[in-house]
């Protein structure tokens, strides 16, 4: 066999450590028929990727991961490997660097070409030219030839000359069958709460009758992280395991509404249209919106609301509050456990399964790079414990039989116990508990909307997977858009009878998105700025709260100097 005529003199061995490290990857499919698999590294995750997947301690470098010009200053070459079931799969690797001004279209893009067989494939950063209007590290993509085929990913940076990376340490396999495993998952059950109806939903699951089990809450609902999204995803799994832990044939329905970004705030919103749709009475609803209130301008008010609204439903369901955590062991359990206790709610804690033992070496079931894909998403391994957790409630529900037994008191509870708790005093607030929704489809008769030149509909939307399908649904359809053809005629104006208000309008990071400033009665109240939190999403602002019903007029008005740009009203809310 001929050799090369000019072989290359071997590479000098350099330090590196791990942002990505036999990660599961899924080619979601493409119009064009390609299939692709985003990674986000932009708001402080490349920096999180490094600690976690790559054991990085040291400041210095990790400060210089938030920029390019550090990224350049300090990685001297990115590896990636990529095993697939056909080793000849043909794959683009893309690291994208996000612009100033132009956020998607103004940066670099370090790309090569590989194939799945596992082999390393290099991107030496010394080949590539900025561009002036690069900014940070913005994201990864794996763009494969042939769609929905799964495959492991890692990837590495390698260091400049004069930075050093610590060891890289690999995880040992995790023992799902482990007693240390088992007490990980036990530790979950913050509170059994009242089972009354948790029970009723077991026994009619057990004598063939329909149910429904319903999921909402934000990006870790959705299913993000999980790969492929729609079967590895937490919401799945637990359902798949009610199914067959008491169904007697297929009559478990299952309704997954989780939404990336977005809290209870939204969510309250959502809830009619995602989980009851048009005629739905799903029989359990996990509440899963603990690691996304942060944004909750009601700091609890948004979340009881929402609780409320679904035990109060007539049909009377279940409700479980689940509460996830991100890698930086942070959570908001303990704001929101005060609303579960006010209603004997059962509570699920990912935050007290996982985060004791991930500090206990000795008693350690999965490392962090096991269970996070990202800074603030489970990986399929995650997404399954977060199944176990609530599987494990289930369980106990069943060998309980309506007794509570928890960290907090002990008793036995039924309908009634929950009906007078309803009647009590909310812990921290119920002002949106009869919160509904307004856009092109619903309306409402107390409002008389002038559209002036929103007229137009937005199509470029945040889209999510529902329910088992990897099929996307965009969310809020049926909006007002202005975009920028009316100069004008650049305002929207309706008139209201209601005691609250929110506004719901799209963020955005193209550069074509323009602002919008929001006035209640002739006063200003807030300028709407989709750059805020520049990525394609659903926000949801308030604009009053107050304790009486009263005529009021809302104008969304594009200011002079953004009316060739585009804005969108998704909606908005309403409380009577």
């Amino acid at each position: 066999m001929q050799g090369p005529k000019a072989p290359k003199n071997p590479e000098k061995k350099r330090p590196y450590f791990y942002i990505m490290r036999e990660k599961e990857i899924f080619s979601s499919r493409q119009e064009d028929g390609t299939g692709i698999q985003y990674i986000y590294e932009s708001d402080g995750r490349l920096i999180n990727s490094a600690q976690i997947a790559g054991n990085v301690t040291d400041k210095e470098e990790l400060k210089l991961l938030e920029t390019v010009e550090g990224f350049g200053k300090l990685v001297h070459s990115i590896g990636i490997f990529v095993e697939t079931e056909n080793p000849e799969e043909e794959i683009e690797f893309i690291f994208q660097i996000y612009g100033k001004n132009d956020l998607y279209g103004g940066g670099t893009n370090l790309k090569t070409k590989l194939k799945g067989d596992g082999m390393e494939y290099k991107i030496l950063l010394s080949e590539y030219q900025w561009t002036e209007d690069d900014n940070i590290p913005g994201q990864i993509k794996f763009i494969f030839q042939t769609p929905e085929i799964m495959g492991k990913a890692s990837v590495k940076l390698y260091l400049n000359d004069g930075y050093d990376a610590p060891e890289q340490i690999e995880d040992e396999t995790v023992n799902i069958n482990s007693e240390q495993y088992s007490q990980m998952v036990r530790s979950s059950l913050l509170s059994m709460g009242n089972t009354f109806r948790i029970q009723k939903a077991i026994q009619k699951a057990k004598s063939g009758k329909p149910v429904t089990l319903a999921y909402i809450g934000g990006s870790i609902t959705q299913g993000a992280g999980a790969t492929p999204i729609h079967t590895e995803c937490y919401a799945y799994k637990s359902w798949k395991m009610f199914q067959k832990k008491f169904a007697i044939k297929e009559n478990v329905k299952f309704i997954k509404a989780g939404v990336g970004g977005t809290p209870s705030e939204l969510g309250m919103l959502r809830f009619e249209r995602d989980v009851l749709r048009e005629n739905e009475q799903p029989d359990i609803i996990v509440i899963e919106f603990a690691v996304n209130d942060e944004g909750d301008e009601t700091k609890g008010d948004c979340y009881e609301s929402l609780v409320r609204k679904a035990l109060k439903l007539p049909w009377k369901p279940a409700v479980i509050l689940l509460f996830s955590v991100f890698a930086n062991d942070w959570n908001l359990q303990e704001r929101l456990m005060p609303v579960g206790l006010r209603y004997d709610l059962p509570m699920v804690s990912i935050k007290d399964a996982v985060v004791p033992q991930f500090k206990n070496k000795e008693k350690q079931s999965i490392t962090k790079n096991q269970f996070f894909y990202d800074m603030f998403h489970p990986s399929n391994f995650g997404h399954t414990i977060m199944a176990d957790c609530l599987s494990y409630f289930f369980e106990r529900c069943e060998e309980t039989k309506g007794l509570r037994k928890n960290k907090f008191v002990t008793g036995i509870f039924d309908e009634e116990t929950l009906e007078r708790r309803l009647l009590e005093t909310p812990v921290i607030g119920n002002s949106f508990e009869s919160v509904h929704l307004i856009d092109k489809k619903d309306s409402y008769v107390g409002a008389k909307i002038d559209e002036g030149g929103f007229v137009h509909c937005d199509k470029e939307l945040q889209c999510v997977e529902i329910d088992d399908s990897l099929m996307t649904v965009p969310e809020f359809p049926h909006n007002w858009m202005y975009n920028g053809d009316s100069p004008e005629n650049a305002y929207f104006e309706m008139k209201i009878s209601c005691k609250a208000l929110l506004l719901i309008f799209k963020d955005s990071g193209e550069t074509n998105v323009g602002k919008a400033d929001v006035w209640v009665d002739t006063e200003y109240c807030l300028c709407a700025d989709p750059h805020i939190n520049n990525w394609l999403h659903c926000n949801a602002v308030i604009l009053f709260n107050e304790k009486e019903t009263k005529e009021h007029i809302v104008r969304i008005e594009i200011p002079k100097e953004e009316r060739e740009k585009c804005f969108t009203i998704l909606g908005f809310g309403y409380v009577k």
